[in-house]
């Protein structure tokens, strides 16, 4: 009789390669983007910022004057999900909303001091919870994961 197919008691071993879904691409990305996920989060503490924040934050740090269509097309979510966002860094006074010289119905989003400070204490964090998570890792697998992972994104956004 298959494994699968035979009775389990509770609490008995079970390995969890023993399934189809170790095949999977999407499934191991999935089930790493939860752990780096988990400890991102667990790094930038509770009250920090979250992942979607801080792509936020640090594309406008990186393109002060950027349209919020513009930076939702760059993080790759929908303009009206990206209101919350830009509420929650415009309270915690990270950003500023602008007028656009040319056109008064758009507003630009401009970095604050404050907002560049935690960008760079978020980096610097980001930078050591990565360092820890993947130190099982040479130089080059980081940069093969990156370069792949790239791949995926680049394929996407051609279409």
């Amino acid at each position: 009789m298959p494994r699968s197919a035979t009775r389990r008691t509770e609490g008995a071993d079970i390995d969890p390669r023993d399934t189809d879904l170790e095949g999977f691409v999407g499934y191991n990305l999935k089930r790493a983007y939860m752990i780096v996920q988990a400890d991102f989060r667990a790094t930038l503490g509770e009250g920090g910022l979250s992942p979607r924040v801080f792509s936020a934050l640090s594309v406008c740090v990186s393109h002060p004057h950027i349209t919020q269509s513009e930076l939702a097309r760059l993080i790759g979510i929908e303009r009206s999900g990206l209101v919350a966002i830009v509420d929650e860094l415009e309270e915690k006074r990270f950003l500023r909303r602008v007028p656009v010289p040319n056109d008064r119905r758009v507003q630009a989003l401009v970095p604050t001091d404050a907002g560049r400070a935690a960008h760079g204490e978020a980096v610097a964090a980001i930078r050591a919870h990565e360092d820890r998570l993947f130190a099982d890792m040479t130089g080059e697998e980081k940069q093969t994961l990156l370069i792949l992972l790239r791949k995926i994104r680049a394929r996407e956004a051609s279409r």
